[in-house]
C-alpha cells in the first residue's frame, strides 16, 4: 500500500512539471562545428601552422639527410669496406633515433599547444553560447546530444557572435 503511494506520488509530481517543461526554451550547439568553422579557431590553427613552420621544415631537412644517407649506404656498400659501412649504418642509424625524437617532441609540443588554443576557442564559445542564452531568454542549451531539432539549433548564431568579437 505505502509503496503504491510513494509511486503514484512520483507519476503526479512528474506529470505536474510537464507544463513547465513545455513552456523552457532550448538551445542546441554544435561543438565540433564551432571548433572546425569559428573565426576564433581559424585563428587558432593559423597561428600554430606559424609557430611550428620552423620546427616541421627542420623535421623535412632531416628527413630528407636521411634518405640521402640511406641511398648512399645501400649503393655505396657494397664497395665500401666492414669499418667504413659500419661507421655509415651507425651515422644512419644515430640521424634515426634523433629524428625520431625530434619528431616525437614536435607531435607532443604541437598537440599540447593545440589543445590550449582550442581550450581558448571553447572558452570563448562558451561566453558567446552564455550571451546568446541571456539575450534570448533561453532556459538549457545543450552541447551534446544524440538528437536534436534543427528548430533548436542555434550553432549559426554562436559562430556569427564569435565572428564578430576578436
Amino acid at each position: 500500500m505505502r509503496v503504491s503511494a510513494v509511486v503514484v506520488g512520483l507519476f503526479l509530481s512528474l506529470f505536474a512539471a510537464l507544463p513547465a517543461l513545455a513552456q523552457s526554451k532550448i538551445g542546441f550547439v554544435n561543438a565540433d562545428r564551432v571548433v572546425r568553422e569559428s573565426a576564433p579557431a581559424a585563428r587558432a590553427l593559423k597561428k600554430l601552422e606559424k609557430e611550428f613552420e620552423k620546427r616541421e621544415q627542420e623535421l623535412q631537412k632531416t628527413s630528407k639527410q636521411l634518405q640521402v644517407l640511406e641511398d648512399t649506404l645501400e649503393k655505396s656498400s657494397a664497395s665500401l669496406n666492414e669499418a667504413d659501412r659500419r661507421n655509415k649504418e651507425r651515422e644512419f642509424n644515430d640521424l634515426s633515433r634523433e629524428f625520431q625524437r625530434r619528431q616525437r617532441e614536435y607531435r607532443e609540443d604541437r598537440t599540447q599547444r593545440q589543445n590550449d588554443e582550442l581550450a581558448g576557442v571553447a572558452e570563448r564559445a562558451n561566453r558567446a553560447i552564455r550571451q546568446i542564452a541571456e539575450a534570448e531568454h533561453f532556459d538549457l542549451i545543450l552541447q551534446e546530444a544524440v538528437y536534436f531539432s534543427p528548430a533548436i539549433d542555434i550553432t549559426d548564431k554562436v559562430l556569427k557572435l564569435l565572428a564578430e568579437t576578436k
